[in-house]
């Protein structure tokens, strides 16, 4: 619901702050009073084109802010996120207009018009413009017929399928637009695959061969090397493990002496052991040094093979192996072509025959919900003075030789939300064949068309905004009164806010206010405050006689409230 409108140097408006209640609310006023521009303010924030001579005379910028108290659906959750402005329980919206430009706001995050419109799109239908007019938009109507008769989880179950199938035409699509590139690569991929597979290199090849070959190509130095150390070591009249030993001893015969020497002969003895190892070491390395000119031929051609693969295919044996993974699956995938076709083709007709299935049982249900809707909107346009209307919910399925849907032989296109294309058709006079509903000229007539759908579809209208901007011109008497009940119905799943000069439908009101224009130092002022019960009932008066108010008005507007119990069903102000 909107809480709360703030408005600030605005045309004629100085500052404005008016909270308002759940239910219905009106909003009344003289002619010329200044109702047009708190509207004009409304629809700024709806996301309205702003222009800058609305700015009052004077001011540097004019703000106009609402605050909406929201439950955020999936959709508007989304929408939100996506554009990175902060999810709360409550939602505001500005506008800010100045000499030179204008400004957006979404929480206090800078926003673009146009997502400020789609916000405010998910939350407010405005009744006499069109750009705000929900049902006046013919892709909303399939999903009120749904709302109406209870059947999201059909639809439900029906997008499901449906993006399956869509998931299957895509990779379908994606398959045959690679079908030519496929098949000019085949010969590429089978010489490269050749290639790659002639050399049939190993993950962790190149580094155990470089290994070996290094040891190869320096097989006489390392056999040289190691038999000079052994002989150092271990094997010479002088070798290092003699030594040690003779010092090992002397020091053990000082420790006899002196234990100080002790530890130190035992680290000798430790250098001893390890002299020891490293001599017998070398000498089973030096044992088994091989001279093998051609194994280290072998190699060195194997090693020139890897660098002509790696030249070519990324520089790595590892970037080798997965070009050839790569292209091992786009070779088969060529080779296999038309199977991986018919396999997709044969995913294609069972989902979509189980998406007919669905498709039909959705279509079937979607006309007994019209059928319904018809005849309830009719009844109710009749009540509101249009007795010689006609109603229709066409359904329509369109013929589609290449459509996902099957019915009696016969294919038909598919959409997102079935196989139903569906349009509201109107027709208020006698001989005159209904019209779209979006065709239907606009002011009284238009309005009450707008507040028996409304009525009719109150439950299923996600909207929890209305606004009715004086829809009640050119009715008086009976269907005035009825107007009004209409309305405080729809206050029951609707926050209405009421823009009226009619008695009755102000006397249906739960929250009534007041816009009124004053001279103040010779500027002008535009105010707007809610009435009390007392104001209240001078101001419906006032509506039933004019500006002289009578006894005689003040009873009949005391008898026009007390005779809508149903407006006594006061919601809580905010």
């Amino acid at each position: 619901m909107l809480r709360r409108l703030y408005i600030r140097d605005f045309t004629l408006i100085e500052e404005l702050e008016v909270a308002f209640d759940a239910g219905l609310n009106i909003v009344t006023g003289e002619t010329g009073a200044g109702k047009s521009i708190v509207v004009g303010a409304l629809k700024l924030i709806l996301g309205d084109r702003a222009s800058t001579d609305t700015l009052r005379a004077g001011a540097r910028k004019a703000v106009i802010e609402g605050e909406f108290e929201i439950d955020l659906d999936d959709e508007l959750r989304q929408l939100l996120d996506e554009n990175g402005i902060d999810v709360l329980p409550h939602l505001i919206l500005r506008r800010e207009v100045s000499e030179s430009h204008s400004r957006a706001f979404i929480n206090d995050s800078p926003a673009t018009v146009g997502l400020l419109r789609q916000v405010a799109g998910e939350l407010v239908d405005l009744h006499g413009q069109h750009d705000h007019q929900s049902l006046l938009r013919t892709e909303k109507h399939v999903t009120l017929v749904d709302g109406f008769g209870g059947l999201e989880s059909l639809v439900r179950s029906y997008q499901v399928q449906y993006a399956l199938v869509q998931e299957i035409v895509s990779r379908r699509d994606a398959m045959l637009a690679r079908e030519r590139e496929l098949k000019q690569e085949h010969e590429l991929l089978a010489f490269q695959i050749d290639e790659i597979d002639a050399v049939a290199p190993r993950d962790g090849e190149e580094d155990a061969l470089e290994s070996e070959r290094r040891i190869l190509e320096n097989a006489e130095r390392l056999f040289e090397a190691t038999s000079s150390l052994f002989e150092l070591l271990y094997n010479s009249e002088s070798a290092i493990s003699d030594l040690l030993v003779r010092a090992r001893n002397e020091l053990q015969n000082l420790g006899r002496i002196d234990e100080a020497f002790d530890d130190l002969a035992q680290e000798i003895s430790t250098a001893h052991i390890s002299v020891s190892e490293t001599a017998s070491f070398l000498q089973d390395y030096n044992s088994r040094i091989e001279f093998n000119p051609g194994r280290l031929d072998e190699i060195r051609d194997r090693l020139i093979d890897f660098d002509k693969l790696k030249r070519k295919y990324g520089g790595t044996i590892e970037s080798v192996l997965a070009h050839r993974e790569d292209i091992g699956e786009r070779f088969e995938l060529a080779a296999d072509f038309e199977g991986a076709i018919s396999r997709l083709d044969r995913e294609f007709e069972a989902a979509t025959a189980d998406l007919s299935d669905v498709a039909v049982r959705l279509s079937a249900k979607r006309k007994a919900v019209a059928a319904q809707i018809e005849s309830a909107i009719v009844a109710e346009l009749a009540t509101l003075g249009m007795p010689d209307s006609r109603f229709e919910v066409r359904l329509t399925a369109v013929e589609d030789e290449a459509g996902w849907i099957v019915q009696e032989g016969q294919r038909y296109a598919a959409s997102a939300d079935g196989m139903d294309r569906c349009a509201f058709f109107i027709s208020t006079n006698p001989g005159v064949e209904p019209m779209p509903l979006a065709q239907v000229a606009s002011g009284g007539e238009i309005s009450r068309i707008m507040l028996a759908l409304k009525s009719i579809l109150a439950k299923s209208d996600r909207l929890p905004i209305l606004i009715f901007d004086e829809i009640d011109t050119g009715i008086s008497g009976a269907i005035a009164q009825r107007v009004g009940d209409c309305m405080l119905t729809l206050g029951d799943y609707h926050q209405i806010i009421a823009i009226t000069h009619l008695p009755q439908v102000a006397a249906a009101g739960q929250a009534h206010f007041k816009v009124s224009k004053s001279v103040d130092n010779g500027r002008t002022r535009i105010a707007m405050h809610r009435l009390s019960e007392s104001e209240r009932r001078e101001e419906i008066a006032a509506l039933i006689s004019g500006a002289e108010v009578t006894e005689g008005a003040l009873r009949t507007a005391r008898e026009l409230i007390e005779s809508r119990p149903g407006s006594a069903r006061k919601h809580p102000a905010t």
